[in-house]
């Protein structure tokens, strides 16, 4: 068994790139008002995920018949591809064959968003769209056809330690990706290696020793295990132990994000 510390500025630049790269546009995140399809005389059909892009160039608020980028709490296929923050980053890539694709949801100040990988024979807009038959709201997400279980499972790299931490990080960034409002969750942590001193803690479990990320290998299993630590800097307030097992060396895990403090209450007297 061996152990590898990450430096917290590894992570949080790992992190800064990928955010940099993973934005939802205006058009798309804010939705301005629908102008009427009779406005306009004629429009492209779409057939993949950048094509739909230029699309929303040319007019990204006309009511066709598919859900484009709209405010009314219908979802809609984004024409952002996040598998280009795979492109430079080091250690990951995407699988030959899978693309990954988005579909967000907006309604007035909040929102969110889901990501599969699809292959890419099923990712023409006319496939996608099929999935947003009787996705009626917030509780029923859009489910491409040949979609993966879990969009980590497209992604391969080298193996090395520093690639299940990037693949760590990349995994919640991609889940928060098109969240807005009270869908927001991963965005709301900061990464850590120290017990913040601003306030006082309750622990639920012993104090750890280190809050420094790690990646360990456990050779008996062929298993890898990434360790580390945020803080939840909004309500409800926390420190967070996040842990994920890697079997096999694949890039889907086994993921744990558990609080283990919060701020100690002051005694009333």
């Amino acid at each position: 068994m061996s152990i590898q510390t990450i430096p917290l500025a590894t992570l949080k630049k790992i992190r800064q790139y990928i955010q940099r790269l993973l934005v939802v546009p205006e058009s798309e995140n804010r939705p301005q008002s629908v102008v009427s399809l009779e406005e306009v005389d004629e429009l492209p059909e779409p057939e993949s995920i950048d094509q739909l892009g230029d699309l929303f160039n040319v007019a990204s608020s006309l009511e066709l018949d598919i859900p484009i980028s709209n405010t009314q709490g219908r979802w809609f296929v984004s024409a952002v591809n996040p598998g280009a923050t795979l492109i430079k980053l080091p250690a990951l890539q995407l699988k030959e064959g899978w693309r990954l694709v988005s579909y967000l949801y907006r309604l007035e100040d909040r929102g969110l968003g889901v990501t599969w990988a699809v292959p890419e024979q099923m990712s023409a807009i006319a496939d996608l769209e099929n999935a947003l038959a009787g996705t009626v709201d917030d509780s029923t997400l859009p489910h491409p056809t040949g979609a993966l279980g879990d969009f980590m499972e497209a992604i391969e790299g080298d193996r090395t330690i520093q690639s299940f931490a990037i693949a760590s990080i990349l995994r919640r960034e991609i889940q928060e990706f098109g969240r807005l409002g009270k869908y927001c969750n991963w965005s709301h942590h900061r990464l850590i290696d120290a017990i913040p001193t601003q306030v006082k803690w309750q622990w639920n479990t012993q104090t750890p020793k280190s809050l420094g990320a790690k990646v360990q290998v456990l050779a008996d299993s062929n298993k890898v295990g990434v360790e580390f630590f945020t803080l939840r800097a909004s309500s409800p307030i926390a420190i967070y132990r996040h842990v994920d097992v890697y079997a096999d060396r694949a890039y889907n895990a086994k993921c744990v994000d558990k609080p283990m403090a919060i701020p100690l209450r002051k005694k009333t007297s």
